[in-house]
């Protein structure tokens, strides 16, 4: 009788690694230990956002700072960073042009709610690097995202959003359905759902042409919520012909394409967008575009702003249901600026590129060597290996190549050897100022992790 095997690794040998690798860490961290026994019990469970708790750390890392593409804790250990915020500071920790722009505006008023010449000239850099669109600013994606889905609803007077099975789009409402029995569905684990989101939703799977057409067909679709490239989730990269026929089949059926790049910024200078000549009707960007100050932009092309304004023009008055007080603060437009025109280059993302196209070839290599059943993807600067065959074609795919406890010792086995991925996935970013020797050593320690797992 054969031992269980989890993505081609034994489970016995896993729960073995696994726990020697807790008990490395916990003597490691001494000192964040002792800090969060001081402190840690005034936040909700122990930390301040939830999510800080997904890390698969015997408790979380503290931090005491983190520059270029390092990192580094409480006990004086760097890591090389690769989880860089989960995108959010993607071009480098404190990027030295968005730091001098920060310390500027600090002397100058944080929020006034009223436009600044750096507002004025973040509304250009937008158009120049991402494209004609109309802008407006919010703090983060979702918001970003949620503004643009009233906006569609508004113009088109329909009440439904379609995205795709396993999608992420921050913290949407709409966003969170499944697909059930090939229907519709809540997804399971809501905290405080209220009201049907099958009213204002329906899903389908990424890469389903037909599926697409189906349901915009009948004609309650107000938009096409979607990222060109599925993340958040074992990624997904979009088949031939299928960004093209979703912006098809919205013609044709009056529906809006809305794209989120939050995530693949990374694909290069002017997001997949630009790098593969999509014509979305609306376009959403957070995270690092304001180099890691909570910022995010939200633009429509002139013909639905000019039915957005057609709109305003017969709506009752009252509040919009959009807009908040500390958006649109003279500090993320300080910091835009300095990320469009001075970090977030073409020259960087030719580096970006480099170094990603540098790990992922190294990485493969050595899931080739050692012959699991993994593979690697890779948009532009952001990098994953996922623990399954591949490649993946929509989101029922990639939930069944999600291994949790294959990832989750990879990924403390990895810092543990001082290098830093997401911990929501095994997910890597290559940033401008990430050297060939950090790249090479989260190569090295990737073949290690596994040379340990198989042996």
């Amino acid at each position: 009788m054969t031992s269980q095997t989890i993505a081609g690794i034994d489970r016995e040998r896993l729960d073995a690694v696994m726990l020697r690798e807790q008990r490395r860490y916990v003597a490691a961290h001494p000192k964040a230990r002792a800090a969060l026994n001081v402190s840690a019990g005034h936040w909700l469970d122990r930390v301040p956002m939830h999510w800080m708790k997904d890390w698969p750390l015997p408790f979380p890392l503290v931090v005491d700072k983190a520059e270029a593409a390092t990192l580094t804790d409480v006990e004086g250990t760097r890591y090389d960073d690769f989880c860089l915020g989960d995108t959010g500071s993607m071009f480098g920790h404190s990027p030295a042009p968005v730091a001098k722009a920060i310390r500027r505006q600090s002397e100058r008023g944080l929020t006034y709610m009223l436009p600044s010449k750096e507002a004025l000239k973040a509304g250009e850099l937008l158009t120049e690097t991402f494209g004609a669109f109309r802008w407006q600013i919010a703090t983060t994606a979702t918001d970003a995202n949620r503004y643009g889905i009233r906006v569609a609803r508004a113009i088109t007077g329909r009440p439904k959003i379609l995205v795709f099975n396993g999608c992420y789009h921050g913290t949407v409402d709409d966003a969170f359905v499944t697909l059930k029995d090939g229907k519709t569905a809540h997804r399971p684990g809501l905290v405080g759902q209220l009201h049907d989101l099958r009213k204002g939703a329906v899903v389908v799977e990424f890469n389903d042409l037909t599926a697409v057409d189906k349901a915009l067909a009948k004609g309650d679709v107000a938009a096409i919520l979607t990222e060109p490239v599925m993340t958040n989730s074992c990624m997904v990269l979009p088949e031939d012909g299928f960004l093209a026929g979703l912006e098809a089949l919205a013609r044709h059926h009056d529906s809006l394409l809305i794209i989120d790049e939050t995530h693949t910024q990374s694909s290069g200078y002017g997001g997949y967008t630009r790098v593969h000549g999509l014509n979305p009707d609306m376009f959403v960007v957070g995270k690092c575009v304001a180099g890691g100050i909570p910022t995010a932009v939200w633009g429509m092309r002139q013909a639905v702003a000019e039915r957005y304004d057609a709109h305003n023009a017969t709506r009752e008055p009252g509040f919009s249901g959009m807009g908040t007080t500390l958006s649109g603060n003279p500090m993320q437009f300080a910091c835009l600026v300095a990320t469009l025109s001075e970090v977030s280059t073409p020259e960087a993302f030719v580096r970006m590129n480099a170094g990603a196209a540098r790990l992922a070839e190294g990485l493969a290599a050595v899931i080739d060597r050692h012959r699991v059943p993994w593979h690697v993807v890779r948009v532009g600067a952001r990098v994953e290996f996922i623990c399954a065959p591949g490649p993946l074609k929509n989101g029922t795919e990639a939930a069944a190549a999600h291994k949790p406890e294959v990832e989750a010792a990879m990924n403390l086995a990895l810092l543990n050897r001082g290098c830093l991925i997401a911990p929501f996935h095994n997910m890597m970013i290559v940033s401008p100022v990430t050297r060939k020797r950090q790249i090479d050593r989260l190569i090295a320690a990737f073949d290690d992790v596994l040379t340990t797992l198989l042996t």
